[in-house]
Order: structure tokens, then C-alpha cells, then sequence
């Protein structure tokens, strides 16, 4: 077991519960479009990603000649779409979180939220959840501040540039989806976990061979005390 300097948490299905809004908007705005997708599709083929790239990825899955289709309409369209869901929504962390990270504070280890939103979306979702940088999270890294979104591992290379660790072996990722588990390998972390409170099933999480698959994150306490 790695000592962990650093826990990089994905942000929608990881420690934020929006009711998978952001995928269900995304689907919405692909539909519009003429399409009949299913949630568990858009899903499969667009969770964690940026989210443009992940209407290319999805619309590329779609056996149908997708040169003929203005993903950026469908990205302003679902842009749109989102700021309307989001006023109505309440949204909150998923139990045990904020304990977790308290514990995690408390045992000297800096947390980073990383997410394939925009900073504004981000940032939207923390203030909905009143989350305070330098009291639940230190650094926020989103799609806007690296060239290259999931599965490269840039995002997390720039929290740990932003909080000063050096050793990505003392890097922790989890996340909700198979291409948070590919960042973090992309990364070289020493732990990668997958959760099953999110996009993907245990099975899918487990196909991307992570250290652990936990069912809440607030199990990471024991894994992360074991290891100090």
C-alpha cells in the first residue's frame, strides 16, 4: 500500500450526487438532433470525458455518416440546456463525504477536484453545494485548464503541480467512470479507484482493472488509514 499525498476526486457521481443531470441533458441535446439514445448509452460511450469530445465519441458509436452533424450545435444547444436544469436542481455531496474529507484533511492529505466540465459549470455545482476551496477541496482543475481531457492524465498532472507533490506514485484517483481509472493509470498514480455511485456499473469499473471498486467512497478512510 502507497503512502497517499494526494486524493484526486472526480466530481459528478464521485463526491457530487446531480442525479446524473449532466448526462441526462447531454442525452437530451443529441436527441433533439433526431436521435433515440438511450441514458445508458451516453453513458457508456461519454462519461467523464470533456463534454464536446464526449458528443463526438457518443455520435461516433452511432452507426450513421456523423460528418452530416454539427456537434458544436448539439454542445451550445446542451450548454443551454444545462444552465436551465441546473437553477431547478438541488445539489449535494453523497453521504459520508464531507467526513471523508475532513479525515483526510486531518490526516495531512490535500484533495483535488477534477471534472471533463468547464470551470463555469464547475464552479456553479460547488457554489450549489456551498464548497468552499481551502475547506473542502485545495485545487480544482477542469476541462479549461489543460489541452488534452480523460483519459490523459494533464488534469491530474496539473493538481499535483498546483499543490507542490512531486511523487505521482503517492497519488491517489477515484472516479465513477472507466476513463477516470484510464487517467489515473495514464498517470502512473499509486492507487486507482473506481465507485459505483455513478456513469458506470462495478463490472464496467472493473474492466478497466483499478486497485479497488468500493459501493462509497466513505470506505477509502480505512484503505487510506491502512496505508499511513
Amino acid at each position: 500500500m502507497h503512502t497517499i499525498e494526494l486524493v484526486v476526486f472526480d466530481m459528478a457521481g464521485t463526491v457530487v450526487n446531480e442525479d446524473n443531470v449532466v448526462y441526462k441533458t447531454l442525452q437530451k441535446a443529441i436527441n433533439n438532433k433526431g436521435f433515440e439514445l438511450s441514458l445508458e448509452f451516453v453513458l457508456e460511450h461519454g462519461a467523464g470525458k470533456e463534454k464536446h469530445q464526449a458528443i463526438k465519441d457518443i455520435l461516433a458509436q452511432v452507426d450513421t455518416d456523423t460528418t452530416s452533424i454539427n456537434s458544436e450545435s448539439i454542445f451550445e444547444d446542451f450548454k443551454r440546456l444545462l444552465e436551465v436544469a441546473y437553477e431547478k436542481l438541488e445539489v449535494t455531496s453523497f453521504d459520508g463525504i464531507e467526513d471523508l474529507l475532513v479525515h483526510l484533511k486531518n490526516n495531512n492529505i490535500k484533495i483535488a477536484l477534477n471534472t471533463g466540465y468547464n470551470t463555469y459549470t464547475a464552479t456553479h455545482l460547488l457554489n450549489k453545494m456551498q464548497w468552499q476551496q481551502g475547506t473542502h477541496y485545495d485545487t480544482l482543475v477542469t476541462a479549461d485548464d489543460v489541452k488534452l481531457g480523460r483519459p490523459n492524465p494533464d488534469m491530474i498532472l496539473k493538481a499535483m503541480e498546483n499543490l507542490n507533490v512531486t511523487d505521482v506514485q503517492k497519488v491517489l484517483k477515484a472516479g465513477d467512470s472507466i476513463i477516470d481509472i484510464e487517467e489515473g493509470k495514464n498517470a502512473k498514480c499509486g492507487l486507482t479507484i473506481g465507485v459505483t455511485t455513478g456513469a458506470h456499473t462495478k463490472n464496467q469499473l472493473q474492466s478497466a482493472q483499478p486497485s479497488y471498486v468500493l459501493d462509497s467512497l466513505v470506505e477509502l478512510k480505512e484503505l487510506i488509514t491502512t496505508a499511513l
